[in-house]
This record gives structure tokens, sequence and C-alpha cells, in this order.
């Protein structure tokens, strides 16, 4: 049962990483765009975020 388990959830981190690398790029592009339009308030959104989905990428890679 408990190979079954890890089985798994080994299938959602290879299904979740792929989805989440595309979060990451569309969340810095939003962040450059942030930086350029000098919008303080979506800088710090899009900072939040991207740390949030380092986070989230680091335990799926473990």
């Amino acid at each position: 049962m408990k190979q079954v388990i890890q089985t798994l959830k080994k299938t959602e981190a290879e299904r979740r990483i792929p989805v989440l690398r595309l979060e990451i790029d569309y969340e810095l592009a939003t962040l450059h765009d942030a930086l350029v339009a000098k919008d303080p308030e979506q800088i710090k959104r899009s900072k939040k975020k991207l740390e949030r989905l380092r986070q989230e990428m680091l335990q799926l890679e473990a």
C-alpha cells in the first residue's frame, strides 16, 4: 500500500512540474512588465507569488 501511495505522489509531481514551470515563466514576465511600468504593488505581488511557486517546485523535486 505504501508503494502505491508513493507511486501516485510521484505521478502527481511529474504532472505538476511542467505546469509549475509555465506558471513561473508567466509570473516572471508579469514581474518584468511591472518593473518596466514601475508598479510597486504588482512587483510585490509577483515576488510573493514567485516565492510560493519556488517553494512548491523545491518540494516536488525533493
